[in-house]
């Protein structure tokens, strides 16, 4: 029997959530371990206590400071009430004074991106180019202060490795068929209605909230070439956001894309549906054609295997990551390059072979991806350090 305990204060929205709603149901059903699990309070009213899970609760979650010397200073103590063997961090921070082993999970791209750091100083951004100069001081003391670092993906690990100068190991993230499907109950009305009005055109979709990193302009750009290029066939940029800053999460400004839209003509082309439950997602991706991402920064990219799954062919920039999740089963071009996205959508919407090459490579893609084998491998870590753990100043 191992004893872990999970730090879950970083896990409010987005990959950090859906690592956790995939992770511990999988724990709770192990015999060979009990979990302790930190969460905020705003965010433990999803979980339950089981035989294997027990959930603690926090309100030291409001500002990245406060929570930073929360963890610092409070959570050493409650893993040693806890009786814990081993540390799992899964939120890029780690606990630099942890009385037992530590495994952080590493999975922010933008730390050590170069892109994203040339694109806030060029949007004049500067208050989160400042903000993200600091968390990636802090993401790299982390791994240095780790005992062992996990990446989602190898092509991440080998760039966290080439930053820290420490090793990094990859274990992949996992996708659950069964769940993503489950639900069958219709979207809303108003999503429903949007959907129906594009009704014969190309549609492509991106499923991400609005930010700088997943290059929503390129698509915007490749829009406007497809508008012309594809006459008398209508194309849908079909957008899971909207372009409204105060409508997504974090601190990125949308105006400057929702400008590009006016000024290039395709108001008509970009729809903007808005936040999709996660459990109404998979509607969105059988309407589509194509599924479409221009990111210049990324480390797993869920919605690539759901769309896999989903039988959609994809279209993704050429990062190390996309090839590593997609393999042969995508098409690739150069981040930056509108054009060259544009003569990938025509090229695949054009040859119906190739369509259904690319839909029969992803399914049987989608399906190397397990949160069970993901689990599995994070387990053999923890009792690895377990077992050869040191003894640790208080």
């Amino acid at each position: 029997m191992i004893r872990i305990f999970i730090n879950g204060l970083a896990a409010t929205a987005g990959g950090g959530l859906t690592y956790l709603r995939n992770v511990l149901p999988r724990m709770a059903n192990r015999h060979d371990l009990c979990a302790t699990v930190l969460l905020s309070d705003v965010l433990a009213d999803e979980f339950y206590d089981s035989p294997g899970i027990t959930i603690l609760r926090s309100d030291r979650t409001a500002g990245t400071a406060a929570r930073f010397f929360y963890e610092q200073y409070e959570v050493p103590r409650m893993i040693r009430r806890a009786g814990a063997d081993v540390l799992l961090s899964p939120g890029n921070f780690a606990i630099f004074c942890s009385p037992v082993p530590q495994i952080l999970l590493s999975g922010n791209a933008l730390y050590i991106s170069g892109d994203f750091t040339r694109d806030l100083r060029e949007r004049g951004d500067y208050g989160l180019w400042l903000d993200n100069a600091v968390k990636a001081k802090l993401a790299a003391w982390s791994v240095m202060q780790a005992d062992c670092t996990v990446a989602p993906t190898v092509a991440f690990a080998g760039q966290l490795r080439e930053w820290t100068g420490k090793d990094v190991l990859a274990i992949h993230h996992g996708f659950d068929r069964e769940s993503f499907f489950r639900d069958q109950a219709r979207l809303p009305a108003p999503m429903e209605q949007k959907l129906a009005a594009t009704d014969g055109a190309l549609r492509l979709l991106l499923v991400s909230h609005y930010n700088y990193y997943r290059n929503f302009e390129t698509l915007i750009r490749a829009i406007a070439v497809l508008k012309n290029r594809l006459r008398p066939r209508r194309v849908r940029l079909i957008l899971t956001c909207t372009l409204n800053s105060s409508d997504n999460p974090g601190s990125y400004r949308a105006e400057s894309a929702a400008a590009l839209i006016r000024n290039l003509g395709v108001s008509s082309e970009v729809v903007e549906l808005g936040a999709i439950p996660y459990h109404s997602v998979h509607h969105i991706y059988r309407a589509c054609d194509m599924y479409v991402t221009a990111a210049y920064a990324e480390t797993f990219a869920h919605p690539l295997v759901e769309a896999m799954a989903s039988g959609v062919p994809v279209i993704a920039s050429d990062l190390a990551v996309h090839r590593e999740i997609c393999g042969d089963a995508a098409a690739y071009f150069p981040r930056f390059s509108a054009e060259a996205l544009a003569e990938s959508v025509m090229r695949i919407s054009q040859s119906e072979e190739r369509s259904s090459a690319m839909r029969a490579a992803g399914l049987l893609r989608s399906r190397d991806f397990s949160w069970d084998k993901h689990v599995e491998e994070l387990l053999l870590i923890a009792h690895r350090l377990a077992n050869t753990r040191q003894p640790r100043a208080r």
